[in-house]
């Protein structure tokens, strides 16, 4: 089964950044009827409708997009989805992890914190430690059709997320030499992106020199995709020479890592831990020590950041344990009742409250069983618009409701299949370490102007509690401070009895 989940994923191009991607090769006419038997026999041979009538470069890319499927496998995905099998129904017990798998940032003794963060921060010296990136979207809800990576937030500095992102590695690996007295401490950077944003990342890395990293040490790969299925079952057709597919979701990470080489990679390099997150976070702390050092103090397969709900009613997924396991529940999944409940030992907070905020550890050993759980994650459905053709006369479809089905995997798909002793969670303040980026500007809510007006009071938070002055003047506010400077508010001393005029930015003199 789950050499048939590897048959799913289309990752031909899913290569370590540097290596070329060649022309397909022009199948041989037996290799070409075998395929097209195979889809055939599978009842989905509409996709060779219009095989004869194409140059033979299309035919050739149609090929070996379709090979890389295995069209029975196809239809017991499509099966599912239109027919999910009727499960009795069952109450399912629902409670926050326990007090042993659990810390937070907020209440910990200062001196656990220090020792995660030391302890962290030498995993980085002797070069255990990586970072994969998700940014496979686009920014199409901010108006853009750029990786949103490559989205300027609207910072003095006009750095991108991918800068911002680059830069706190660089700070990191500096400090960790610096720390450990090491000559060269090095995070590398595994980059996932989509088949839209690939090139146009690669490029903007390139353009950009990778942002002072070696690029040696910047893997950009590509994550699977999946066809899109029509309502009766049938694989849609994008083009006469092209199936209609999607991304396989964010838990089409862990396939990705495997069929793109950065696992080997990882493997060579002796990586031990890993952090993985979302491209749409500007706060997010990159390799996080006192994450790292917490995650490895507690020898836990997953661990995951949470931040504090607002209230019972902020509409966020939830970290707990359900039926035993580890999960994540949405907060449509919870009764008023619940949400609302009080923690018994702390009155004041709710008792739910470890909002997900996509921000994972995994220990290198875990991926490394990848092929034993792959085949046990679910695929969930979104039931879509999905322009297509016409199998019997070729023409264009643009439908006016849903017409099929894209098929996707969830990154927390794997907590419920993790020993609830293997899985950790640490809560965090929501202002240091999350601000997404979701929507256009001028919506209020997780926008740019709220993405930039959170690293601008972060700023400010770091230079007044280093004893510096910032000098606010009504809506001006906030300063700016390069990532090259300071990581996590350290090193800022020299700013102490300091007046800064807001807005303002700190950049290091190269």
């Amino acid at each position: 089964m789950a050499e048939a989940i590897k048959e799913t994923v289309s990752n031909l191009i899913g290569k370590l950044s540097g290596s070329a991607v060649e022309a397909p090769r022009e199948p041989s006419t037996e290799e070409f009827q075998s395929l097209q038997k195979k889809y055939t026999d599978a009842g989905q041979g509409h996709v060779f409708a219009f095989a004869e009538e194409l140059p033979t470069a299309e035919k050739s890319q149609l090929f070996h997009q379709l090979s890389n499927f295995d069209p029975t496998r196809i239809n017991e995905l499509a099966n599912i989805a239109l027919n999910p099998p009727k499960t009795e129904e069952t109450t399912s017990t629902v409670e926050p992890l326990p007090e042993s798998a659990t810390a937070s940032i907020i209440d910990s003794d200062a001196a656990d914190l220090k020792k995660w963060f030391d302890s962290g921060l030498k995993e980085v010296a002797d070069n255990n430690v990586a970072v994969v990136l998700m940014a496979g979207g686009q920014g199409t809800r901010l108006g853009s059709s750029a990786p949103k990576g490559c989205f300027d937030i609207g910072l003095l500095s006009q750095k991108s997320l991918f800068q911002l992102q680059a830069e706190r590695i660089q700070k990191l690996q500096e400090l960790a030499q610096k720390t450990h007295g090491v000559q060269s401490a090095v995070i590398p950077w595994y980059v996932m992106t989509s088949g839209p944003t690939r090139k146009p990342t690669e490029e903007f890395f390139e353009k950009s020199k990778y942002f002072g990293l070696d690029k040696n040490n910047v893997f950009i790969f590509e994550q699977g995709v999946l066809p899109c299925i029509s309502n009766d079952g049938k694989i849609l057709l994008e083009s006469k020479g092209k199936a209609a597919v999607a991304p396989d979701g964010n838990g089409g990470i862990y396939q990705g890592l495997v069929t793109s080489g950065a696992r080997e990679d990882m493997r060579k390099r002796g990586i031990k831990h890993i952090h993985i997150f979302g491209v749409d976070n500007c706060l997010v702390k990159v390799a996080d020590p006192i994450f790292i050092g917490f995650s490895a103090a507690k020898d836990v397969d997953i661990a995951t950041k949470v931040v504090r709900k607002r209230d019972a009613a902020e509409s966020v997924g939830l970290i707990v344990q359900k039926n035993g396991k580890p999960d994540v529940v949405e907060y449509s999944e919870i009764d008023k009742e619940t949400s609302e409940a009080k923690d018994p030992k702390q009155p004041d907070v709710l008792k739910f409250r470890a909002a997900n905020i996509v921000n994972h550890y995994y220990s290198f050993r875990f991926l490394e069983s990848i092929e034993t759980w792959a085949h046990k994650l679910p695929h969930h459905v979104a039931r879509k618009k999905i322009p297509c053709v016409n199998p019997e006369n070729g023409e264009a479809v643009k439908p006016a409701k849903p017409n099929g089905i894209k098929l996707e995997q969830f990154i927390f798909d794997v907590f419920p299949l993790t020993p609830l002793n293997k899985f950790a969670s640490i809560e965090v303040r929501r202002e240091d370490e999350f601000s997404p980026l979701k929507n256009a500007r001028g919506t209020g809510e997780d926008d740019p102007d709220t993405s930039r007006a959170d690293i601008l009071k972060q700023g400010q938070r770091w230079i007044e509690a280093a004893g510096g002055v910032v000098i606010t003047d009504g809506e001006a506010f906030g300063v700016e401070v390069s990532p090259l400077i300071s990581y996590a508010g350290e090193n800022l001393d020299f700013l102490a009895g300091r007046e800064i005029k807001a807005p303002a930015i700190l950049e290091r003199e190269e």
